[in-house]
């Protein structure tokens, strides 16, 4: 039994070459695909199973795949710089967007962020996301649907999530609350109201001093914990018989990532000073203990 996808009129596809080099094109029956001087009808590529090799009018041969979402995001068009994949994956764990969650994100940007998120909710969940500026609205939609299709559970407003959250939305609560802003902390304070207790808060920034500025909200605000703020550095390696090495080049640092639970006070870091201590909590000294022992 044959389970190959096979490629569609419209769809979003690539093309790659030897070198693992990926041209994106759009198909689109009756028209032509042209690389250096050579072409292939798209009408040839229509029908073809995802993961076929095509030969070009001159004798090139190419893969025509269709792109994953990492590889989607970084050929896709942009108005916003795209969050890359190395941390959309972290976002998605580290927010624990899980299927079913209730989730909202500003700003679209150019969607990427977006797409990550409804496709870890699932169709039974949901993604509100504001976006201030009309132009990266318009990309970020004409990219989410080129990719997705049709998304039924996502609400796309423009809107300023720092002038507040719209009552009807807040509703019940948003298990996740995921901020792509410059300014986050202009946020938090609607971020507290938004997001029920126990839900996740997480903000990507690419300065050291945005992540302060963050910080101090998430303190000022009382109720977060477990307030968290890392980096993630991707590098590749060359893998070629004995020859085993890194690359030269690597993705190294694009943003910080912060994270925080909505929690009650009493017990954890909800502020700038550290709760009291309970009477004989000798926690810290016995963990001290146990890391050296082991």
């Amino acid at each position: 039994m044959n389970n190959s996808r096979l490629l569609q009129n419209g769809q979003r596809i690539h093309l790659v070459d030897k070198k693992g080099r990926q041209y994106a094109l759009t198909l689109k029956a009756g028209e032509n695909f042209q690389y250096s001087g050579e072409t292939i009808p798209h009408d040839e590529l229509i029908g073809k199973p995802d993961g076929s090799v095509v030969t070009l009018s001159r004798g090139k041969r190419m893969l025509v795949l269709l792109p994953t979402l990492g590889e989607y995001v970084l050929k896709m068009p942009r108005g916003a710089q795209v969050i890359y994949p190395k941390d959309l994956a972290m976002i998605t764990i580290w927010a624990d967007i899980y299927p079913g969650a209730r989730v909202f994100e500003a700003g679209t940007g150019s969607g990427a962020l977006t797409m990550a998120l409804l496709r870890a909710v699932g169709e039974g969940g949901s993604v509100v996301s504001y976006e201030a500026r009309e132009d990266f609205a318009k990309t970020a939609l004409k990219n989410i649907e080129r990719y997705l299709g049709p998304v039924p559970n996502l609400t796309a407003r423009r809107q300023d999530a720092a002038d507040g959250i719209e009552p009807e939305e807040e509703a019940g609560g948003f298990d996740r609350v995921v901020l792509d802003l410059p300014e986050p902390w202009r946020v938090i304070p609607h971020a507290v109201r938004a997001l029920r207790s126990g839900g996740l808060y997480l903000s990507y920034v690419p300065t050291i001093p945005q992540v302060m500025q963050t910080v101090e909200a998430l303190e000022r605000a009382a109720v977060f914990g477990l307030i968290e703020t890392f980096e993630t550095l991707l590098r590749t390696w060359n893998i070629k018989g004995r020859s085993v090495r890194p690359d030269h080049r690597m993705v190294a640092h694009s943003g910080f990532i912060t994270v925080a639970r909505k929690v009650e006070p009493g017990l954890l870091r909800t502020g700038a000073a550290e709760a009291e201590a309970e009477p004989g909590d000798d926690s810290d000294a016995q963990g001290q203990e146990e890391e050296n022992a082991a």
